[in-house]
């Protein structure tokens, strides 16, 4: 299912054009939500990894390939902004809760990946927890903005 996310800079749900600079409105949003007490090159770390796994999820946040004046073709992004916010474990924990309560597209990243070393023992480390049981250091979720904002809640822009 592919999620409406953006309204196109030509028009106004077809019926109205709308001039070619106006800006994007994304009706979706994506998110991740940092546990307040991690190191700087954790908060980044975490950050990458999570939002990693939100464009082979959700194919559509991802935008095309860019290319400069000459020629030279880089790799697609997001097509949209990515916020950062951060929390305290428990706020780290009922944003995930309430995340998959409202099935959204969600990713962890728990304080044992801090101790592996690859992919495999990554996901080693996560199935040996239940879900009410991680230590949770990120998540990262995708989805309508109203509903990313709810299950956010409490949390604040990171700094």
């Amino acid at each position: 299912m592919r999620i409406k996310d953006e309204t196109e800079a030509g028009t106004d749900a077809g019926t109205h054009a709308m001039p070619e600079n106006a800006p994007v409105r994304f009706d979706t949003k994506i998110a991740v939500l940092l546990r307040e007490d991690l190191e700087p090159w954790q908060r980044l770390n975490v950050t990458a990894f999570l939002v990693s796994g939100l464009g082979a999820a959700a194919p559509e946040v991802i935008g095309e390939p860019y290319a400069d004046a000459d020629g030279t073709v880089y790799l697609p992004m997001f097509r949209q902004p990515v916020l950062v916010f951060e929390g305290t474990k428990e706020t780290l924990a009922a944003a995930h809760g309430r995340a998959l309560s409202r099935s959204l597209p969600t990713a962890v990243f728990t304080s044992d990946l801090f101790g592996t070393g690859n992919d495999r023992d990554n996901r080693a480390a996560v199935r040996a927890v239940g879900k009410d049981h991680l230590d949770l250091v990120g998540t990262a979720v995708y989805g309508p903005r109203n509903a990313v904002d709810k299950v956010f809640k409490g949390a604040r822009m990171h700094p």
